[in-house]
Parts: structure tokens; C-alpha cells; sequence
């Protein structure tokens, strides 16, 4: 069995398409789905359902998940120890905006002291164009940002983050069954990052049901927009990962849509082509496609 095979079966379970497992992999959509298919010749049974372009684990792909995962997660720390004790490295610098310091990084952080407690890191903040400069400078050894494009910069994926509407307690829309944009677009919205993609990918859910939101303010940040919303202002669609610590302590509530289809802020992983990766670069790479998930 080939560790190659396994690992795009976990992708593809957690990226949920060949097309996000491909990209995260670096590998061409068919070389995804020919290592699934050598990979379930070999166990003799289907890993997943196939009903047109949607895939979902079979009963079968249900039970070897867990294995699966536990083999993946060996090889990786194995790998990373072996890294640990050859690397000469005792600093690493990375470039990330605010948002992404302050909500994916931290929890990460923890597990990559344990595994490196010898070097000592440096997190620089910015815009995703500030982290895209710094890596082109070489002033950090990678950035996490959003998509960018450069021809020097090679990029990977590194968390889907999940855009829901968030309500402070109290809303009418909780518990509502079967809540549509034609219910929301009349309430008071709150838009965050004016013109930006996120901006554009909100207000384009609207717009393609012909509905005029009712946007009554519009600040620079996620964070402010959600401060709004929990001294009850308005509502806002916001990142999932923002409001964790909010949705944990029931100071905010997220509001399914039924006729809303799946947005999420892709965030990427970028460094420089044609120079020696970081040694800690796999390390943030499967620490967030594997230990976040499971």
C-alpha cells in the first residue's frame, strides 16, 4: 500500500473534491483520482460515492478513514522528527495578515513549539499585497495570505474558512427553519473591506437573486464588523474562524441559508519559486490539512 495513495484519500475526505486535493497536492485532477482508484483496487472495495461531480465517503471509506488517518499522521511525525533533529535552522520568520495571526496561527503555534522548541519565530503582519512583498524580498521565509499572484510565487492551499451569517442572541432568524437570502436581505448589514473579494462574493449573493441587501454600515475589518454585530448594530456574514471563541460562549449565533451556496476566503500558503523551501514549511502545510480537521 502506498503512502502516496493515502495521502490523496485523506485529501480528497478533507478538501472535499479531487479538484482542492489536486491543487493542495500538487498533482494533476487525474493523477488524484488514479491514486484513489489503485488505492481501492488494492482493499477491493469503492472508498467513495460517486453521484456526478459530488463525492462522499461509502461505508466502506467510513471505516478505513480512521486508519488511513493514523497512518498519514505516523509517516508525518516521523518525517517531522526526523526534520527536527537535522535542521540547523533556529528562526523562522512568517508574514500573515491580521486576521489569520490572530485566529488560525496561535493554536498552531502551540504544537509547532513542541515539535521545534529550539527556534524562535517572528510573525510580521500586513495586507495580503504586504505579505506578498515581504516574501518576494525575502524578508520571511513564507507568507499565509489570500490568493495572490506573482510569476516568482509558488502558492498552496492552507484553509478553506467557511463565510456564514453571524447574529448577536436574541435575533429573530434563530431557530427559524429554512432561513433564504430573501429573509436576510432586509435586515440591518454590516459589510466589512469595501470593494475586496470577500466584499464582492457577499454582495454577489444578492445580486444574484436580485435582491438589494440593506447594507446600513460598512467598516475596514472583519473584526470591527463582528464587534458590531455582537453590540447588536446588525448582522454580518463573517469568516467562521473570527468567531469561534463567540460561537463557543454563545455570544453569537450562525445562521444557516438554504439557498446559499458555499463560500469560503481561501487563504494560501506562498513562497518563492526555484529557492530551497523552508524546512517548517510541511509542517504548517499538514498541520492544517490533518490535525485541524480530525
Amino acid at each position: 500500500m502506498n503512502i502516496d495513495h493515502i495521502e490523496a484519500f485523506v485529501y480528497v475526505f478533507l478538501l472535499g473534491s479531487i479538484n482542492r486535493a489536486s491543487e493542495a497536492l500538487y498533482l494533476t485532477q487525474p493523477s488524484v483520482s488514479a491514486r484513489i482508484q489503485t488505492l481501492e483496487r488494492e482493499l477491493n472495495t469503492k472508498l467513495f460515492n460517486r453521484e456526478g461531480k459530488q463525492l462522499s465517503l461509502s461505508d466502506k471509506g467510513k471505516q478505513f478513514l480512521p486508519y488511513a488517518q493514523k497512518i498519514l499522521q505516523t509517516y508525518q511525525e516521523a518525517k517531522l522528527h526526523l526534520q527536527k533533529n537535522t535542521v540547523v535552522h533556529t528562526e523562522l520568520n512568517v508574514a500573515c495578515a491580521p486576521s489569520v495571526a490572530a485566529h488560525l496561527v496561535p493554536d498552531m503555534l502551540v504544537q509547532f513549539r513542541n515539535e521545534f522548541p529550539d527556534v524562535s519565530v517572528r510573525i510580521l503582519t500586513g495586507h495580503s499585497n504586504e505579505v506578498l512583498e515581504k516574501v518576494v524580498n525575502k524578508e520571511v521565509e513564507f507568507g499565509i495570505a489570500r490568493s495572490v499572484t506573482h510569476p516568482n510565487i509558488e502558492s498552496v492551499l492552507f484553509h478553506a474558512d467557511p463565510i456564514e451569517l453571524f447574529v448577536n442572541p436574541g435575533h429573530h432568524l434563530i431557530g427559524k427553519e429554512k432561513v433564504k437570502l430573501e429573509d436576510v436581505y432586509s435586515e440591518p448589514l454590516i459589510f466589512f473591506e469595501h470593494g475586496s473579494i470577500d466584499w464582492l462574493m457577499i454582495y454577489g449573493l444578492f445580486k444574484s437573486k436580485r435582491l438589494n441587501p440593506n447594507i446600513i454600515l460598512e467598516v475596514d475589518s472583519m473584526e470591527t464588523a463582528k464587534q458590531m454585530v455582537l453590540v447588536g448594530i446588525g448582522i454580518s456574514f463573517l469568516p467562521e474562524s473570527c468567531a469561534l471563541e463567540e460561537l463557543r460562549q454563545k455570544k453569537l449565533y450562525k445562521i444557516p441559508i438554504t439557498d446559499k451556496p458555499p463560500l469560503a476566503r481561501d487563504i494560501e500558503l506562498i513562497f518563492l519559486k526555484g529557492e530551497e523551501r523552508s524546512p517548517f514549511l510541511d509542517f504548517f502545510i499538514n498541520y492544517n490539512h490533518l490535525s485541524t480537521k480530525l
